[in-house]
């Protein structure tokens, strides 16, 4: 492929490192023929979605329209569940049989939170992701229902918090290990036990589930959980559709190389959380889908044009900012711990910057 060539670029998945590498390529591929595939309509930004679930943000302020976006781009969107992928042959498969045929393409199809493992979570619970099923789900749930949150993760607590501010009248947090938010330092860990406590959210830690019920969570024990909307966040989960063609680690993420494409296929890229950085092992969060866009629109330039790549290394720590459910935050980075409302604010205008760019 050489510079001269108008190269079909896939995008798989409206993911944050897809989208905001799209003017990059715009730029400097201008004759490309660029596609975007989601399943949905619009893309939401995770980073919005607690404050969305408390009911600061509006379903439109945390929406980005792919249909709008692809025109003011001058890109075409797809809309269609991407559920395989033919790296020889080159094509895309889409859930209705459709086959698209690609010279690069990029997955950034995120994770998802289904448990099927656990009897009763598919006919009564909920996954966290995709977020736009689940947030379809709470649009039609009332408020003050009771919830049950199933994972005690950081991404867990946030959401039960977000959930007790909207409403709640009981929010429980089940947590199969002995912590809550184990992926936080001890002083962080404390003031966000200190933030759950205070909202009355109830934390089960060291639980086994047998099964989830339409009205209850029912652990091995013996103990019955009150819940009419059960929600999945015990950690992402990887597509099943990938490991059939494509290198995958242990966990079923796609293996890339430093420069973002997957091991052995040189035309395919994947980015954010479905991908598996083998060099430099991450946890799955969007900032590091964030940092790879610039990354993979030059690494795409390179592919079409025959120059050379660069890598992708990610940084060794990042700041985390929790919401705490009203308009307050928790923040950790390098071992420095601080809350406050400033910091809400803080990442508020970040936050609305971020979506500003997206969706103008």
């Amino acid at each position: 492929m050489t510079s001269d060539d108008d190269p079909r670029i896939l995008l798989l998945g409206a993911g944050h490192a897809n989208l905001l590498a799209v003017r990059l390529l715009r730029a400097e591929l201008p004759r490309a023929r660029i596609t975007v595939i989601d399943a949905a309509a619009q893309a939401n930004y995770s980073g919005m979605f607690p404050g969305y679930v408390a009911g600061h943000y509006s379903i439109d302020e945390m929406r980005v329209d792919l249909t709008r976006f692809s025109r003011s781009h001058g890109i075409s969107f797809v809309q269609g569940c991407i559920c395989g992928i033919d790296p020889i042959a080159r094509k895309a498969i889409l859930q209705d049989g459709t086959r698209i045929s690609y010279d690069l393409a990029v997955l950034d199809v995120g994770s998802h939170g289904t448990m099927p493992e656990i009897p009763g979570f598919s006919d009564h619970a909920i996954p966290i992701k995709p977020l736009d099923g689940f947030s379809a789900r709470l649009r039609q749930t009332p408020a003050t229902i009771p919830a049950a949150i199933i994972g005690g993760g950081v991404a867990g607590a946030e959401i039960a918090l977000a959930l007790r501010h909207r409403g709640a009248s009981q929010v429980t947090v089940i947590e199969a290990g002995s912590v809550v938010a184990q992926a936080l330092g001890l002083r962080a860990r404390r003031y966000l036990a200190a933030a759950l406590h205070g909202s009355g959210i109830r934390i089960v830690t060291r639980a086994r589930i047998a099964s989830v019920q339409n009205d209850a969570v029912l652990l091995s024990n013996g103990t019955r959980i009150a819940s009419g909307l059960t929600i999945g966040i015990a950690g992402a989960r990887a597509h099943g559709w990938m490991s059939l063609t494509l290198p995958v680690d242990s966990a079923g993420f796609v293996r890339v190389t430093p420069t973002l494409q997957v091991e052995g296929h040189e035309a395919l890229f994947a980015v954010g959380d479905c991908a598996a950085m083998v060099h430099a092992p991450r946890p799955k969060a969007g900032v590091f889908a964030v940092r790879q866009a610039p990354v993979l629109a030059a690494n795409l330039v390179a592919a079409a044009s025959g120059k050379p790549m660069r890598r992708y290394d990610p940084q060794q720590d990042y700041l985390k900012i929790i919401s705490l459910g009203g308009r307050n935050a928790l923040a950790e980075w390098r071992g420095l711990t601080l809350r406050g409302a400033w910091l809400w604010r803080w990442k508020d205008r970040i936050d609305r910057r971020f979506m500003s760019e997206l969706q103008n």
